[in-house]
């Protein structure tokens, strides 16, 4: 009885919503995929169109990139897929060389509806009213901080204007915003920004950066065309030091000295190839200190390796002639000069020896057998698996 009745009271609202002329709308019991299967074709290749943009423009640069942008907000006037294009837009900002542009960001983040997405209430903002929007923005500010881009304060505003004071997004723009400014200029080796693609400008700065320990160090440049004989002409970046150079002219003779690498160094997104003039470690016999070590005038200057009481004593001398260690006696070896060459083939290194002994004055060069010592094979070397070092003796 129950449920005739039931099936009666619906019979008479759907007759009497008839006779008003009023809609009467019902559940759809539909679910969410069909739905989405049953959409309009033309959205989805409206959709298709838009993501696809980016893949099917001749000139990829940043004019294009944000002509791109523009096409879309004049497609979409209810800017539905937003979503999806920022992520498409994301993912082809190397492709075009804008990753490192604020401007791009903020022309994506201007794609976003405005006062749509911001919460109403506390529950809201804290269980991240649109969640979907919110992480999209928030994608795009951790490629920002990934790519070194810092935010301003206009990029605060919009993202303000569109999720509110206590967005997600604008939480995470306050964290960059704090940590940010402390490490931008946090480092000792400041860089142009962006770094030189040009290999004779990384070089030099590899090599400043790498000699920047011993404060009178000096970079050469060298050209190999004025070496006789050589194979390979090619530039030269050197780097060594006055103390240096004295440990070379102090190096026992019977033994040999090395020519080790290629290390590679790192300049922000690029690196370069260096090599490294060494020989063996030598240990070094303990210093008795009969005197107080708390008396602050024995004081050691850890720049140039020699303490405040020698150098009154004896205006000329030099590390070497103490029984201190130096910043070049590493634990692995002595450390002589380092160079970063044009090709970092055999013979560019070779032609790297002879200038330094020619131009730089280090003669102790003419009389020590050099031991070049690969640690990865080069374009222009090949190396065997039974022995990895190669030897050239100087004459």
């Amino acid at each position: 009885m129950f449920l005739t009745r039931h099936l009666r009271l619906s019979t008479g609202v759907l007759t009497l919503s008839s006779r008003l002329g009023t809609p009467f709308r019902q559940c759809n019991t539909e679910s969410k995929d069909r739905t989405k299967d049953d959409g309009n074709p033309a959205d989805k290749k409206s959709l298709i169109l838009r993501t696809n943009l980016f893949e099917s423009a001749a000139k990829k640069d940043k004019q294009t990139y944000i002509e791109m942008v523009k096409i879309f907000e004049k497609r979409s006037v209810h800017r539905r897929n937003h979503v999806e294009f920022i992520y498409a837009a994301l993912r082809h900002m190397e492709e075009f060389g804008v990753n490192k542009d604020i401007a791009v960001y903020k022309a994506l983040i201007d794609v976003m509806p405005k006062g749509k997405f911001i919460p109403t209430n506390i529950f809201q903002a804290e269980f991240m009213h649109y969640p979907r929007q919110q992480q999209c923005i928030i994608d795009l500010l951790e490629q920002m901080e990934d790519n070194g881009v810092m935010p301003d304060y206009e990029m605060e505003a919009m993202l303000i204007n569109v999720f509110g004071k206590k967005g997600h997004p604008v939480r995470k723009y306050w964290r960059m915003m704090y940590w940010m400014p402390k490490f931008k200029n946090l480092s000792p080796w400041p860089l142009p920004n962006p770094v030189p693609d040009d290999t004779f400008e990384l070089a030099r700065l590899a090599v400043e950066r790498m000699c920047s320990i011993d404060p009178r160090s000096k970079i050469d440049i060298f050209d190999t065309k004025t070496v006789e004989n050589a194979l390979d002409h090619t530039w030269v970046v050197s780097g060594q030091s006055v103390e240096q150079s004295e440990l070379l002219e102090a190096h026992n003779k019977q033994e040999p000295v090395y020519i080790e690498g290629p290390f590679v160094i790192w300049l922000r997104n690029r690196c370069i190839n260096y090599f490294v003039l060494k020989s063996a470690p030598k240990p070094l016999t303990p210093v008795e200190q009969p005197e107080d070590p708390d008396d602050v005038s024995n004081l050691h200057n850890p720049y140039i390796g020699l303490d405040l009481r020698f150098r009154k004593g004896q205006r000329i001398g030099s590390a070497v002639s103490t029984s201190r260690r130096s910043i070049h006696e590493q634990d692995d070896g002595i450390i002589y000069a380092i160079c970063c060459t044009g090709s970092s083939t055999k013979d560019s290194l070779l032609s790297w020896v002879r200038l330094l002994e020619k131009e730089k004055g280090n003669t102790a060069l003419s009389s020590l057998a050099v031991l070049f010592k690969f640690t990865s094979p080069t374009t222009e070397v090949t190396v065997s698996d039974a022995d990895t070092t190669n030897t050239v003796k100087q004459h």
